[in-house]
């Protein structure tokens, strides 16, 4: 098995497409968690280049948000779309880091991400709350390559 297959189990990643599910309810913007193992590229120029892959860039209110994980690499970066980026606090792609990472220097995987995407979540329901109509235009599924 690969370190992306042993990274979370098959129970973890249910509880983070939950997490997800939870995080988008009362919004309309889109969150999405992608694992590979190594990239030989910077690592938030491969975060934007998965974002543009699973069409992330392609939604009404640009307020897509991805948690890319290299897990060879011991790397993960946040990237958001220019919808949601031009709203959100100055710090809060750092805060939303931070907690991300306190959790994986634990060794806990799952729980960070899950602390990313509430974070995010959060954000996105104060910025894009959900209107009658608004309809969950990606995947809620994490992706891995």
């Amino acid at each position: 098995m690969s370190k992306v297959e042993d990274f979370l189990t098959q129970s973890e990643e249910e509880e983070i497409v939950e997490a997800i599910l939870k995080a988008e309810k009362e919004t309309s913007g889109e969150i999405r968690v992608h694992i590979e193992a190594h990239t030989h590229m910077e690592h938030m120029d491969r975060a934007k280049e998965i974002f543009h892959f699973l069409k992330m860039d392609n939604t009404k209110d640009e307020n897509g948000v991805l948690i890319y994980v290299a897990v060879n690499d011991r790397k993960f970066t946040i990237y958001g779309d220019k919808g949601i980026d031009k709203v959100v606090p100055k710090d809060f792609w750092d805060t939303t880091r931070d907690a991300i990472q306190e959790k994986f220097q634990e060794g806990h995987y799952k729980e960070g991400i899950v602390a990313g995407i509430l974070s995010a979540g959060k954000e996105l329901q104060a910025h894009f709350p959900w209107h009658h109509g608004d309809t969950n235009e990606l995947s809620n599924e994490i992706s891995k390559s």
